[in-house]
């Protein structure tokens, strides 16, 4: 059985600038990461040639990726841009780009086809508002997405996805979902994947939380059998909350 990844992904969002990103990304590219953790940071796009990764337990990522492979689109950056400078991993199906800027399941389905074609591995964001869980159809709104978004690959291709569970209700807000309740729906998250590609491939796909993960919760939502690291957004963007969790399992 292949041993799934422990990773912490810090996810800076549009935040600082050029200086205040340098400095951050330096603190965390001179720590001494234990080699059972894998650490991606994916600062804002203009960001990503700029930093000089010499820690081998450090990737970088995207924030996003366009749908499209070329053309007339303004603003956008391909997968085939962000495979040429190098990169290994993108965030797709992030809430604030679904609620933000309208993207369904079947653009997030288009982003993780032109990703794999450029061996980038996504990963991909899922996740259900608050009226969802009160409604409890959580489960069944998470396991929507991850169907209309991921299970047309085949499962090679589907080796290669990272999932993140973010609550929608716990982003930004302080609300964190409780080490339970994470472990449930990332348990059912991982029994959906075994029904279509078999508990094999389901027991490989590493996990993550990215609901408000801290320094104070990282331990035990980390220590939870399905958990397999966070999707840090806050905590990400301050050195000593980050290398706290990076510490965490």
């Amino acid at each position: 059985m292949v041993m799934r990844k422990s990773i912490v992904a810090g996810n800076w969002k549009m935040n600082m600038n050029k200086a205040q990103a340098e400095d951050l990304f330096n603190n965390i590219n001179q720590l001494d990461i234990p080699e059972s953790v894998n650490v991606i940071v994916a600062p804002p796009s203009l960001y990503l040639t700029q930093f000089n990764v010499t820690n081998n337990r450090i990737q970088l990522a995207s924030q996003n990726v366009s749908h499209e492979n070329n053309g007339a689109f303004t603003g956008e950056i391909s997968a085939e841009m962000l495979s040429s400078i190098g990169l290994k991993y993108s965030i797709v199906g992030h809430s604030e780009r679904r609620a933000m800027y309208g993207e369904n399941d079947g653009i997030v389905a288009k982003k993780i086809d032109t990703l794999l074609a450029n061996n980038i591995s996504p990963i991909f964001c899922c996740g259900e508002l608050k009226t969802d869980r009160v409604n409890n159809n959580h489960e069944d709104v998470v396991e929507s997405q991850i169907k209309n978004s991921l299970f047309h690959l085949s499962p090679d291709q589907f080796k290669s996805i990272v999932i993140a569970y973010e609550p929608v209700w716990a982003i930004g807000t302080g609300l964190t979902a409780s080490a339970d309740d994470a472990q449930q729906m990332h348990a059912h998250i991982r029994n959906v994947v075994a029904c279509k590609y078999g508990p094999d491939i389901s027991e490989q796909i590493s996990i993550l939380y990215g609901g408000s993960c801290k320094p104070e919760n990282a331990s035990e939502i980390f220590s939870q059998k399905d958990i397999d690291g966070g999707l840090i957004g806050g905590a990400a963007l301050k050195y000593s909350s980050f290398k706290d969790i990076i510490f965490s399992f």
